[in-house]
């Protein structure tokens, strides 16, 4: 790792999820952390047996409503939106945040919330870019006034799906199917857990936002080993009448019925270094 990548300041880290995700970060934090100028202070999870035998007792977090006592830098969330919806704000008073289910801010009260409290206690809202592909080029076209449209198609076997509201019972018919197709805001309601990447769209192209750029789910039988993410954008017509276009599609491998594929751990890893040596302003940043 190069030097330019350890924080100057050692920063104390906090994971609150231990689902694959978390437990990929944690393990490197624990083997890498040292080195890169990062210490893991805490460790919480809903199920607190689920960390008996891999998280020493010592990082063990009973009560999440005491990680103060742990004084972190930054906490990191990949546990489920709801953690961010209960106690998000409550989480930035004492540090920086890390979000990793920004399908959460699809709600304008908990966007509104985070916001208000990363003002008051000048500290920042990371969210995690994730599986979503060309974040930066999308944030530069929409800052420049050169997007008109943007779409964001997932498409995955139906085992990979934890979905809610109408979307539970929705029947799957044929190889493959649409599940949803409309606003992100609506699809971040019935599929918070597989709309991360849509969210994280949204909040790279404010002009447009959850309600205008548009999410499609599809639940495809042959990808059992496979997240496919499709990114279609356009700008406004030109002199010539054509309009800049760009459509990508990104094959990330998946563990059978996994939430998380296996190139977007690693993006995690890329997105938790990467906020750790930004400054603490506040406000929304995508990471």
């Amino acid at each position: 790792m190069a030097s330019s990548m350890v924080p100057q300041v050692p920063r104390k880290v906090g994971v609150v999820g231990y689902g694959r995700l978390g437990q990929s970060l944690v393990s490197r934090l624990l083997a890498q952390g040292s080195e890169l100028g990062l210490e893991l202070v805490f460790v919480w999870n809903r199920d607190p047996g689920r960390m008996a035998g891999s998280v020493p007792p010592a990082l063990q977090l009973r009560d999440l409503t005491t990680l103060e006592e742990r004084h972190p830098d930054l906490v990191v969330e990949v546990a489920h939106p709801n953690i961010i919806r209960e106690s998000g704000a409550q989480i930035l008073r004492h540090a920086n945040l890390l979000v990793g289910s920004p399908s959460a801010l699809a709600d304008q009260t908990t966007e509104q919330k985070l916001m208000e409290a990363s003002s008051c206690w000048g500290h920042a809202v990371f969210v995690a870019r994730g599986a979503l592909w060309g974040t930066e080029d999308i944030r530069r076209l929409d800052a420049a006034g050169g997007l008109q449209s943007l779409r964001v198609t997932m498409a995955t076997h139906p085992d990979g799906f934890r979905l809610e509201g109408s979307l539970a019972a929705a029947r799957i018919s044929g190889a493959r199917t649409v599940l949803y197709e409309g606003p992100v805001r609506g699809l971040c309601l019935l599929a918070p857990r597989n709309s991360n990447t849509m969210a994280a769209a949204a909040l790279a192209a404010p002009s447009l936002g959850f309600d205008r750029v548009i999410g499609v789910l599809v639940a495809d039988l042959s990808l059992k080993d496979m997240h496919v993410v499709d990114v279609e954008l356009k700008g406004p017509p030109g002199p010539t009448g054509h309009s800049f276009a760009v459509h990508t599609h990104r094959e990330n491998p998946a563990q059978p019925g996994a939430v998380t594929g296996s190139a977007t751990v690693t993006a995690f890893w890329c997105s938790l270094l990467g906020c750790c040596q930004l400054p603490s302003r506040p406000g929304i940043h995508l990471c």
